[in-house]
């Protein structure tokens, strides 16, 4: 008799179920910007140049980002982060794959030089500090 109080899915309720599941993990602006250590402004002009949308709003007018605009907000900052200006990244948002490993290997190899160059100041300023 234990089956006869079991609820069975249906097309509507298996539709529902799917829709509050999206709800959960749709964060709005002001989450994402708590998370990523951005500004308003920032993700706002993410949006203008037409790097990033909002999937909707929520009942009270608030932007809400879904998963896929958050992995994309997580994709800006960290192209940012390797040196890249908000025109490149739209650039190479839009890039295939094989331009995308392009332009990073080459920030890479950037990135390596400037570290090289860190550390032989490091060395020459600790032979100062040793001859003082």
């Amino acid at each position: 008799m234990r089956f006869l109080r079991e609820k069975f899915l249906t097309a509507h309720s298996v539709q529902f179920y799917g829709m509050a599941g999206m709800k959960l993990k749709q964060k709005t602006l002001r989450e994402i910007c708590a998370e990523t250590g951005i500004s308003r402004r920032t993700l706002q002009g993410y949006e203008k140049l037409g790097l990033v949308a909002s999937a909707g709003k929520n009942k009270y007018g608030h932007l809400l980002y879904g998963e896929t605009e958050q992995q994309m907000i997580r994709q800006i900052r960290f192209y940012q982060k390797l040196g890249l200006t908000r025109k490149g990244i739209l650039e190479l948002m839009g890039a295939s794959d094989r331009r995308k490993k392009e332009v990073l290997m080459e920030l890479v190899e950037q990135l390596e030089a400037e570290c090289r160059q860190q550390q032989e100041l490091i060395e020459q300023a600790r032979k100062y500090i040793a001859m003082l």
